[in-house]
């Protein structure tokens, strides 16, 4: 099994990187790049020069917006634009992304039921060499295999970023392109080295931490590169990434755990969990619909319109929290889903009082305000599947 495993890894790592030495970004394509953006429709250029207004208005005296040197590091938009090449490594990275992969893992290990806590009354060398174990799981789903998705990312979008963020590391040429791809390749090779060794750490027979890493690593290419490029499609798309911040590190932390407590009830609640991630997912479409048209991505808010797609988003961030609640009480795990339920009426609330009545202008703010909701819910329901004798 090891050896399939080894020849999987393999595989992958050959099809992640051999599409990475096409023909690089030219100084040509940067001057085509600039040429479609003169010819962008009219109502892109006013949305483009709305963001711009808002973004001056947002800028210090010096001409740098606020906290611009950790928007920068963090790889979030109006960063200020570094010197440092491990800096710029460090913002391809996009380190804001990796919160909820960390989440997710911890939320897996709170469901292996396995987990020594020291709330738990666990000996000072038990839940200290098991929060270890969780740390070291942590850093393979959020710098290593999450790093490597959004860098990855980054070097397909390349194009698109050279007319939409001309400033992003790759497009500006802050950072070579065998610079990224190396790093790519370091990401990847390292993301999957350590979770072979998670593997041997935990006793596992089966690889699964390390075979996980292995589709989740395949998932993030064809999310970002043609001739798939999920990314592209609205419903696909979206799924793949709200799996791969939900279902996969959750698996990931549960198996490194105890590999036995991962059953088909519980890959049951964590896909429909990803379903309410599509939703989220979805909520960031709205921002982008102007552009997502142009370039020809059909996000849901591009194919339904806006009206349809905020209703979509909402029931399936909803009805799929709901489900999962539903089959907690049927379980017996009453308490577990009476307090899920309250932490989905508050997202209910937030959802009718900002985000539908103007998804484009609320979109960040109904996000700050209810994800927080919707993470210890799936908190809830990790702990309820740890209590559960499935």
């Amino acid at each position: 099994m090891r050896s399939v495993a080894l020849s999987a890894a393999a595989a992958l790592a050959a099809l992640a990187v051999a599409d990475a030495f096409h023909a690089p970004l030219s100084p040509v394509m940067l001057r085509q790049g600039a040429a479609m953006n003169r010819l962008t429709a009219p109502s892109v250029m006013r949305s483009q020069s709305t963001r711009t207004s808002q973004l001056k208005m947002q800028q210090k005296p010096g001409g740098e917006s606020e906290n611009s040197g950790l928007k920068q590091l963090l790889g979030v938009r109006g960063g200020s634009r570094a010197t440092n090449v491990w800096a710029i490594r460090l913002q391809l990275t996009k380190p804001v992304t990796w919160v909820p992969l960390i989440w997710g893992v911890a939320c897996g290990a709170a469901a292996s039921g396995k987990y020594n806590a020291v709330w738990d009354g666990a000996s000072f060398n038990d839940w200290t060499t098991d929060f270890g174990k969780a740390i070291v799981c942590m850093f393979l789903a959020g710098p290593l295999l999450t790093g490597y998705t959004q860098t990855i990312n980054d070097w397909y979008d390349r194009e698109i970023d050279a007319i939409n963020e001309p400033d992003r590391p790759i497009p500006s040429g802050a950072i070579s392109e065998n610079e990224v791809i190396a790093q790519i390749w370091v990401l990847l090779l390292g993301g999957l080295g350590v979770a072979y060794g998670l593997d041997v750490w935990a006793g596992n027979e089966i690889p699964a931490v390390f075979l996980l890493s292995v589709f989740g690593s395949f998932i993030s290419y064809i999310y970002s590169a043609p001739p798939l490029k999920l990314k592209q499609s609205g419903w696909i798309g979206n799924y793949a990434l709200g799996a791969s911040y939900i279902s996969l590190p959750w698996w990931c932390g549960q198996c490194f755990f105890n590999l036995s407590s991962f059953n088909w009830q519980v890959a049951v609640l964590t896909t429909l969990y990803s379903l309410a991630g599509l939703g989220i997912a979805i909520v960031n479409d709205f921002k982008s619909i102007e552009g997502d048209r142009q370039m020809g991505l059909m996000s849901l808010p591009v194919q339904f319109g806006v009206d349809k797609a905020k209703w979509i988003c909402v029931g399936t961030i909803d009805i799929t929290q709901l489900g999962v609640a539903g089959y907690l009480a049927a379980v017996g795990e009453t308490n577990y889903a009476l307090v899920l339920l309250g932490l989905i009426l508050p997202q209910i609330y937030l959802q009718f009082t900002t985000f539908l009545k103007d998804p484009i202008e609320n979109d960040v703010k109904y996000q700050a305000s209810a994800q927080p909701f919707l993470v210890f819910g799936i908190l809830t329901t990790a702990l309820a599947c740890g209590h559960h004798t499935f």
